[in-house]
């Protein structure tokens, strides 16, 4: 795996990308979606994380795939939420591991899931979750913010 893309003022011009592969070797998976909240941050919302105390190891093609479900979530969040707060928490579960990102923002489903305006990024990442083995959920309405839950197993 490569160097993870750095994101800054330079970077963030309307969607949160990555232009090279991220190194979860080097930075944990936390420290890699940490990069990815950079233009949130610097749009004034505060970012607050929940990791476990103690390591958890989780193969490459899990961490990929969270981060890649982080990448799509936290993009939704960028360029519709209007959200000030957001919360993104990693937890060890029974056999698996789980990543759920909250915001306090307006709260649609439309753009997570698919909209016709924006894209499909959310139904892909939704499949590819489950052919996984592992479970998503939105929960989201207007007013209350969204809570995006991805859950993988790592057996």
């Amino acid at each position: 795996m490569g160097q993870a893309a750095v994101l800054d003022e330079g970077t963030a011009v309307g969607a949160i990308t990555d232009d090279q592969a991220s190194d979860f070797h080097a930075l944990g998976l936390a420290g890699c979606i940490d990069k990815l909240t950079v233009p949130l941050r610097q749009g004034g919302v505060s970012v607050h994380w929940e990791t476990p105390h103690h390591g958890v190891e989780i193969p490459v093609a899990c961490a990929a795939l969270l981060y890649q479900a982080a990448q799509e979530t936290l993009n939704c969040a960028f360029k519709y939420s209007r959200a000030t707060e957001l919360t993104l928490r990693l937890t060890a579960v029974h056999h698996g591991v789980r990543l759920t990102i909250t915001d306090n923002g307006v709260g649609s489903q439309s753009q997570l899931l698919g909209g016709r305006e924006h894209g499909h990024g959310a139904c892909l990442m939704t499949v590819a979750v489950y052919e996984a083995g592992g479970t998503l959920s939105i929960d989201s309405m207007p007013g209350k913010g969204t809570i995006v839950s991805i859950s993988l197993p790592l057996d």
